[in-house]
């Protein structure tokens, strides 16, 4: 019974479209797996959603939008079948190369987070803990310099990482450009965060499995108070140069840091993906949803297929007398999480929202925009435009420090 559900998933989700992972996800080598089921019960998603199924007593990923990169798989797998890769044969991610201590090819600076491909809160918490023990390692012989590491970035990993020198007692110093949070205080309001168990230098674990952004800021706020750890806000990092102490000079918009070494834990978003047309620097264009009820009553489109997306879509048409507009160029929400696919559908069937695959957004105007649904164009009504397509990882930004990136095609 078990194998027939796997294999009908499978099915589905191909013929859906939905085979796409939109993260880190196992690769499964059959010749070594022995059918323990061990990854099938240890995934966290398979309750609501299924992830992993056997077919012909082998695990296989069934649901491959389903995973979202928890990783616990593999670290069952008693016989090492189970490899955690980035990307597909189909479609490449763009990773900056670290060792496993988190150093890039640049001797001395260290990724940590989203930026390394790592969305999760409780990856990216993880991973800026575990920088902070590499980067005490690295500095446990005395030098020139000020600062033992300049921490870039206040989201999950770099938060994490200040908590973690604070209590290894090296000398840092935090940047965030704008506020407590990173990505996670971009987000929706009220939008639902999805952690793990994980556990925070000095205070211990973070207990949540579901609370909304607005609690999981909150909680970090009191952190950030009861420990007394510096982040210097609305500070931006303009380069990252060699010091003539031998570590790192690092200038941003307000002081500059002399430092043995540097973590990156900024996000992959970087500059947000445009759409490069006619009218998009209108007043009305925007390229995220933080409040959606500033759209009451007005027509409003949403262009993208990935979760901000359909959040975004689904947080403004529940607002009153709104009509969302779904624009999306594929002809499915492969790379979204099944729970905002599933509003998405319901809101659609409930006429609160209207979803057009296959198309592409032409022009805009003040009051219209102009679309293109599989070769024919149609005139919206229209008085805001959101543009939730993803980011540009800031490569230049890396590269200009001399950090390779690589575009993984299912490869770890």
């Amino acid at each position: 019974m078990a194998e027939r559900a796997g294999l009908t998933t499978l099915i589905e989700s191909t013929e859906e479209g939905l085979i796409e992972p939109p993260t880190l996800h196992p690769e499964i080598d059959h010749n070594l797996c022995i059918g323990c089921t061990n990854c099938v019960a240890a995934c966290p998603e398979q309750g609501s959603h299924s992830v992993l199924g056997m077919i012909k007593k082998k695990a296989h990923l069934i649901g491959p939008t389903n995973c979202i990169g928890h990783g616990a798989c593999k670290a069952v797998c008693p016989v090492d079948a189970i490899t955690l890769v980035f990307g597909t044969a189909r479609r490449g991610i763009d990773i900056p190369l670290v060792n496993p201590d988190f150093e890039t090819n640049v001797p001395g600076i260290f990724i940590a987070g989203e930026l390394g491909g790592m969305g999760l809160i409780r990856n990216a918490v993880e991973q800026g803990k575990q920088a902070i023990q590499s980067i005490k390692k690295l500095v446990s012989k005395s030098h020139s310099n000020s600062l033992d590491v300049v921490i870039i970035g206040a989201g999950p990993a770099g938060f994490a990482a200040s908590l973690a020198a604070t209590d290894s007692g090296i000398r840092y110093s935090t940047v965030e450009q704008e506020e407590l949070g990173g990505t996670v205080a971009h987000f929706p309001r009220r939008k639902m965060v999805m952690t793990q168990p994980a556990e925070l230098p000095i205070v211990g674990k973070m207990r949540f499995k579901e609370v909304q952004k607005e609690a999981l800021i909150d909680f970090w706020r009191n952190v950030e108070a009861k420990t007394g750890i510096e982040i210097n806000y609305g500070e931006s990092v303009q380069t990252i140069d060699a010091s003539p102490n031998g570590g790192y000079r690092v200038k941003t918009n307000k002081q500059t840091y002399d430092t043995r070494s540097v973590l990156l834990a900024i996000g992959r978003r970087g500059t947000p993906r445009k759409l490069e047309v006619p009218g998009e620097e209108l007043d009305k264009v925007v390229y995220r949803v933080i409040d959606a009820t500033q759209y009451a009553n007005q027509h409003v489109l949403v262009v993208g297929g990935g979760d901000s997306a359909l959040e975004a879509a689904t947080t403004i048409a529940a607002e009153s007398g709104t009509t969302v507009t779904l624009s999306y160029r594929s002809g499915s929400f492969s790379r979204a999480k099944p729970k905002n696919r599933d509003l998405v559908q319901q809101m659609s069937e409930d006429g609160l929202l209207r979803v057009i695959f296959g198309s592409n957004v032409k022009s805009i105007s003040d009051s219209h925009v102009e679309v293109d649904i599989e070769g024919v164009t149609e005139s919206i009504l229209n008085d805001a435009v959101v543009v939730s397509a993803g980011g540009i990882l800031p490569s230049g930004f890396l590269r200009a420090i001399g950090i390779n990136v690589e575009t993984k095609w299912g490869t770890q």
